[in-house]
Order: C-alpha cells, then structure tokens, then sequence
C-alpha cells in the first residue's frame, strides 16, 4: 500500500486527546498516510521515510471540518426572501414550503447535479464529512428519492420529513404518514432522523412519537430545536438521550442545566442568525456550563445559504465569544461527535487521512482572516483532492 508524507508543517491541529491542549498542536510536524488512512504523527526530524513526500512548506494543517448539519437536497431559489429579511420583514418557516414546490418538480438528475454542485464547494472550502437532510419532498416519493440522492455523496443522510406540515393535510395525519408509509421508504436511505421541533412546525408530543417511531426502525435520533423561540425541543432531546440538538437559539436555565447533565451536543449554526438577524445563541454560557458543542453551516436555500465552515468559525469567535480554539475544535472534533463518528476530525494514527492545508501559518488565521480562501490543499480519505502537493 502506498504511503505519503506530509512534511514542514509548521503547526499542526491534531485534536488528538493523548496530546495537549484542547487542539493537541505539534509544531514542525509531520503526518505519514497510508491508504485512506493515518499511520504516523510527530516531528519532521522524526518522520518516517515515504514512497511520496509532499513539504507543507511552514504551513498550517487542520482537520477536515465536519459539517453535521446541511440540507443540500433542494431545487430552485429563495434570494428574495433573503432580501426581505435584510429589509425588515422575520424569519418564518413558511418558505420552506416555496422549496418545496420546487424540488417535486426537479428531475433525480437535476438534484444530483445540484447536490454534487455543493458539496464540491464544500470540499474546496476544507470540509470533508458532510451530513445531508432530506425535508424539501415531503411526500413518501419525494423524501425517499431526496435521501437517494443524499446517499450517493455521504453515509450521514437524516429523514427529515418532519421539517414542515405540507398543504393539504392535517398535523395529525402528517404524522401518521411520517411514521408509517414514509418512514419505511426513508429508511433503507438514511442514517438519522430528525424533526423541526419549533412554533409553525411540530410540537414536543409530535416530535417524540416520531423520533420514538423511527427508533423503532432503526434510526437514530436528532432535533432541530428553540430556533425562533423558547420550548420544549432541547429538554426533549436531552430526555431521550439524542446525540445531539441543533440550533440552540434560545435557552432557558433548565434547558442549558439539562444539556449540561444529559451530554447530548449544542449544534449551533451562526450562519442561520448572520442570515435571519436574530439573537446569536450563547455559547459561551453553555461551554462555562460543562455543555458540549458543535459548529455546522445548516446549508440551505433559506435561512443560510453559506456553505463556508470557515465563516461559521469565524462569526462564532466574533459574535458567539468563542475562542479561535473552541470554535475549530467544535468545527472538526465535536462536528465528528455529533454524528456518533470516531475516525473524522481527529489527526492520529487509525484516523481517516482528512487533512486541510491552509495557506496561512496557523489556524488562528481562519478568524483572523475572514472571508479569505485560506485553503491550499485538501486530503480526504488519503486522497488529494484539491491542490497539487510540492514534491520533495
């Protein structure tokens, strides 16, 4: 099996826990890779010989971020209720029903090239696991082909026919359809399933018959949840023990005592508020309070449509008071975590060989440096697939 060394990287984020600090930097490192995976790290002056030597010239290497939260499955485009946004009028969940629409009529093809589309933006921007929702079909055809195609680019795919109640139907009987009919053709296609527990979407009773139905079937379990206002989705995810919640916008005491006593993880999407103008969420009182916490874009034709984790990284340092530590490291490390993953976000032997070179001397410059294409080069799965590594 062939292996490569990277050589000269002047700071490398490794997040492995044996190490110290919060990012286990290593300076002047070297990473040795063989196949898709890592077989080596330490100092260059130690570093193994190689059949291919590739010198990050003083660089930065990070892990790949890893993104838990997207919903890239979609047709058409909603920039003007952006613009409507930007000029006085709420966010509501009621455009997600406009995407709707669209995505019916889209063909599998079109869909296909609209995800690859994205998620070919999202490698270039350093991200190398990504999670996929469905949510824009709502019907038992659409949510299974959404999740087919989601498939196709990822093996973290969520069930995400709780996103809305579609015209035409009743709550109740939208839940019915979502934990029968639905649900068995989703399944086959997903990993996860999650619901839009939130005021114009599903109630905490509705949430948990469904979360409780696609358990059953062999899903695990996620939470959009106190995205627009307070209630009762955080409380519920931590009570069924989901790996994580995500949005996390408004937070009662109990509900950051309970994230703090569950273990269950804070996804928090900063992209949503830099594109709606409400509240950031404080993340900052929930890492004082023992809470774990991830970063995710929440990509989507709507609320966000960033698929830049760099910015998410950024606005959390800036607006979250996070530092440039906690932020990469729920970026990459907790990202992993929060989809129950081990072998991504982390750079150490047996870990998948994602790995991001920046063109920056540090990780620092991801905040720093906003807005500016700092990757160089990325690896994933051992494999280069943007940049042309320098020889040695």
């Amino acid at each position: 099996m062939s292996t490569t060394v990277i050589t000269g990287i002047g700071e490398l984020v490794t997040n492995d826990p044996a190490r110290e600090g919060l990012l286990g930097l290593v300076a002047d490192a070297a990473v040795v890779v063989e196949g898709t995976r890592i077989a080596w790290v330490g100092p260059t002056a130690d570093a193994p010989a190689a059949d291919v030597r590739v010198d990050a010239g003083g660089r930065a290497i990070i892990p790949g971020f890893v993104d838990s939260h997207s919903h890239l499955v979609f047709a058409g485009d909603r920039s003007a209720e952006f613009e409507a946004r930007m000029t006085g009028e709420p966010y509501t969940a009621g455009g997600i029903r406009t995407t709707v629409a669209a995505t019916r009529a889209a063909s599998d093809e079109q869909l296909l090239s609209h995800v690859g589309r994205l998620v070919a933006e999202m490698r270039s921007q350093g991200t190398t696991t990504v999670e996929i929702k469905s949510g824009y079909g709502l019907s038992v055809l659409d949510e299974a082909r959404s999740l087919a195609v989601a498939a196709q680019f990822t093996d973290e795919t969520t069930f995400l026919g709780a996103h809305v109640v579609p015209a035409g139907t009743t709550p109740e009987d939208y839940v019915d359809l979502v934990t029968g009919p639905m649900l068995a053709a989703a399944a086959p296609h997903a990993r996860w399933i999650d619901v839009f527990c939130e005021d114009g979407a599903f109630d905490v009773d509705q949430a948990r018959a469904i979360l409780t139905a696609g358990s059953d079937s062999g899903l695990r379990g996620r939470l959009h949840a106190n995205q627009l206002t307070y209630g009762g989705g955080v409380r519920l995810a931590c009570e069924l023990g989901l790996v994580a919640v995500d949005h996390c916008t408004y937070l009662s005491d109990l509900d950051v005592e309970s994230l703090s006593d569950s273990g269950t993880i804070a996804t928090l999407l900063p992209g949503v508020e830099f594109s709606t103008r409400q509240p950031y969420p404080d993340a900052r009182r929930l890492l004082d309070a023992g809470v774990r916490i991830a970063l995710a874009s929440d990509c989507n034709p709507g609320s966000c449509f960033t698929s830049s984790m760099a910015l998410c990284l950024a606005l959390a340092v800036r607006e979250m008071r996070m530092t440039p530590a906690e932020a990469l490291h729920a970026a990459t490390a907790m990202g992993a975590a929060a989809l129950a993953r081990d072998d991504v976000g982390v750079v150490a032997p047996g870990k998948a060989a994602d790995l991001v070179l920046l063109d920056a001397p540090s990780y620092l410059h991801l905040a720093y440096r906003p807005g500016v294409p700092l990757v160089a080069g990325v690896w994933q799965g051992g494999r280069p697939v943007l940049g042309t590594p320098t020889l040695g």
